[in-house]
Order: C-alpha cells, then structure tokens, then sequence
C-alpha cells in the first residue's frame, strides 16, 4: 500500500507548476511545495527530531508551512500529532509526553484529538490506510478533480478540514487556506481568483452566518460554487432549505464522519431527499448498519487504530471490526442513514426520550432565532424539563407563548420546552458543535 504522500508526489511529477497552496497572500506551486516538504523531512531526520513510528506534535496553523510539517513528518517515517494552534502550552507539554515517547502500531499516519464536547478529549490513531481510504471515499462520492479551488476555512487539526487536504492534493487541485470566517471579505476574495470551480466545507453554524449576512454575495457567485460540504454538527432543516434556493445548480454535501470513523457517508441534499439528518448511503470503503440499540455501527477501511494508550476506551467501542458509535440512527427505505441524535445527549422528561437536536432544529426555523440550545433543568414543581437558550436577532423581543405554540405544531407535546430564556452566545467547539458538556 503507497502513502498519501506518495500519491501527492505523483501530482508533483504531472503538474509541477500548478499552484497547490495558496495562503495569506503567498501562492506555491507542486514543486515548491513538495521541495519544502523534502528539505524539512531531511531536516527532522539529520536532526533526530522525528522518530520512526513516534508522534511529532505540530501546532495547526493555517499556514502552508503547517502543510509542510505536516506531510514532512509523514515523510521522515513520524506520526503527524496536529493540535490547535492555541492550545495552551501546558496542555501541549500534555500531549507531547503522552505521544513521544509510545510506540504507535505499524502503520499509524495521524493522532487527531477529539472536541471532547461530551468527555474527556482523546487522542485518536489513524492508519495511513484509513487516511487514504478517507481520502478516495471523498473523491469518488463528492467528484473532486484537476480544476477545482477549495476553500478551508476551519482549524486543520479536526478530520473536517483536514481531510480535505488530502483529495485536494491528491487529485491535483489547489488549497486556499483562511484563517477562519471572521473577515468574511476574504472567503469572497477565493472567488476574484481565476478559478471556475470552487468547492469548501463549512460547519453548519458558518452556513448560517454567511447566509444571515452575504446571501445576495453568495447568490451571485453560485454559478462557480462546484459543491458545499457541512458536518461536525446537525444543520437544521430551515438552512439546508435556504440554502438550496441560493445556490440551485450546486451540489450540497451533508456527510457523516468522525475521527474514530472517518468519513462514511454522504448526502447531495440539494438533488434529493432535503431532510435534516439524512446523511447518504456509505462511500466506497464504509459500511454502515443499525444495531440492537438502536445506534449506527461502521465498519471498513476508514476506521480508527484505537485510542492513544486507552484500550479500556478503544474496546468500549471498537470490536472485531466493527465501530460502535453514540449516534442514533436508522437506514431508511433508499439504504440512506438518518441520524436522530446523540445516545449520550438524550433527555428524559418523565420517562419520555427527547433528542435536543429535534427541538433545536425546529426552533431554528423561526425567524429570529440565531442560535440556540435544549437543556434539562429542575423545575421547583414539575421536576425534570426541558429548557430552550436561544439567541434572538437584535431588536427583538422573547415571546415565549409564541415560540412554544410553534413547536407544539411542529413536535409532540413532551418535547415542548417548558422554560425559555434569551442569551448572549451559544457555546460552541472551534468546529461549530454545540459544548454539552459545557450545560451539564
């Protein structure tokens, strides 16, 4: 089995002038890009600065030179420990000694660290087969090809965007790097470039901003959006509507993928079946069935090694081949998986299950409703029940007795939150989850 930076090496061969990485205003070509790669490599090997089989941690900039490092580690036999660019340096002097010292099973490309948004974040081993297996999964599903500008907004530590390097780069594409979607200027300044097709992966909550606030931008440049892809969190029914009347001819991805399962399966919800939490049929190296609880199970190339020195927490979920997810789930009549919510998230209001991501899902439909989240609470009289944090657009006003009628018309009466309450900001990860843990 080759490594992805042996296929990388082959685009290099076949188109050495094209620009591969564009970042901060600074374009390389193939061959520039891969000559850096080599000298670092070469660097981290007379310097003894990487190890056969080891970590090498790396602060995830969102920079070519993180590229760099990263391949460059891969190439002088390490394993790539991206971790995010702030993180603490203590928290960092953590991780490297919990990396670089343990001997990785034979194969290991990456240890990617979990958001940790519902325990203690993990150190997940991924194989240089599931990294390419990932790798073709999205090229064949998602039509990635020679022409093509991609767009990466988000932190390159997480399997979200990280995963979209590599089929870029692997099928001779080029990368424009951002520092994230605070100055949305620049994500526009992608489209001044002389590129036809351009593709990026957005996590829900930067949908929903770009839509609130640039749709007449984004609108005008729907002709030249080959395809948007969104994951890491659930994106309400309301946007993936919106977003369909925007950008009508473009395909829209909604995938299923984890660090410990890689990238599984996918969705053109603009071409059939707009329905939130429809995720696609499995990709080529995934397979997908619900088990006897009720939970999706994954099996094929793309799954983790394990947890880095946890086998108690790698047996917990990984057995025989088979990878035990906390998602909910069911394969509809098409064979496409549907989600209907976290295992660990579900909220029991007198012996009723509620989802928080249906209610949340619901209320984002309103209007005025920006953002928001579902939570249990105690009530004085009524024990256990669910209350709905919302952030409402500026000027308006709580109306609870509205909101409240609205989603009795829409879900059962259980799942009918008791209590409301405006709030400043919703905590989120960097990745645009909801932090439940932070509510608990």
């Amino acid at each position: 089995m080759c490594t992805i930076e042996e296929r990388v090496q082959l685009m290099v061969e076949q188109h050495p002038q094209k620009m591969a990485v564009i970042s901060g205003g600074v374009a390389v070509s193939y061959a520039e890009f891969w000559a850096r790669v080599q000298e670092k490599a070469s660097l981290f090997l007379s310097q003894k600065m990487v190890s056969e089989g080891r970590g090498h941690v790396i602060r995830a900039s969102q920079s070519i030179d993180f590229l760099v490092t990263y391949f460059a580690v891969h190439l002088a036999g390490g394993v790539a420990v991206p971790l995010e660019n702030d993180i603490p340096e203590e928290r960092l002097v953590s991780i490297k000694g919990e990396v670089e010292h343990l001997a990785m099973p034979l194969g290991t490309a990456d240890v990617l660290y979990t958001t940790g948004t519902t325990g203690q974040s993990k150190g997940v081993m991924i194989s240089h087969e599931a990294v390419i297996a990932n790798t073709e999964n999205l090229v064949e599903a998602q039509g990635y090809s020679e022409g093509l500008l991609f767009v990466i907004t988000g932190p390159l530590n997480h399997i979200g965007n990280l995963s979209k390097v590599l089929p870029v780069l692997f099928t001779g594409g080029t990368l424009y790097i951002m520092q994230g979607m605070k100055d949305m200027n620049l994500f526009f300044s992608a489209f001044e470039l002389p590129f036809a097709r351009i593709a990026t992966f957005l996590v829900p909550a930067s949908i929903r901003m770009l839509m609130a606030f640039c749709s007449d931008r984004l609108q005008a440049c729907a002709s030249r959006i080959e395809f948007i892809e969104t994951g890491a969190a659930p994106i309400a029914q309301s946007d993936m509507e919106h977003l369909c009347k925007l950008l009508p001819s473009s395909r829209l991805y909604n995938t299923y993928a984890s660090t410990e399962t890689g990238i599984v399966c996918t969705h053109n919800f603009n071409g059939d079946k707009c329905i939130a939490g429809c995720l696609g049929r499995p990709m080529k190296h995934s397979r997908v069935f619900i088990d006897e609880t009720g939970a999706v199970a994954c099996q094929g190339k793309t799954l983790m090694t394990g947890y880095i020195g946890d086998s108690v927490a790698t047996r917990s979920l990984l057995r025989d081949g088979t990878l035990y997810t906390h998602d909910n789930g069911l394969l509809d009549e098409d064979g496409m998986l549907r989600l209907t919510g976290r295992c660990d998230d579900v909220i029991n209001i007198g012996g009723f299950k509620v989802a928080p991501s249906e209610v949340e899902d619901v209320a984002l439909s309103l209007p005025e409703v920006v953002d928001c989240v579902c939570i249990s609470t105690i009530h004085p009289v009524l024990g256990n029940v669910l209350k709905l944090l919302l952030v409402l657009e500026e000027g308006c006003v709580l109306d609870k007795k509205r909101i409240a009628r609205y989603i009795r018309t829409k879900l059962e009466v259980y799942k009918v939150p008791t209590l409301y309450e405006t709030v400043e900001k919703i905590n989120r990860t960097y990745n645009g989850k909801i932090n439940r843990k932070y509510y608990r």
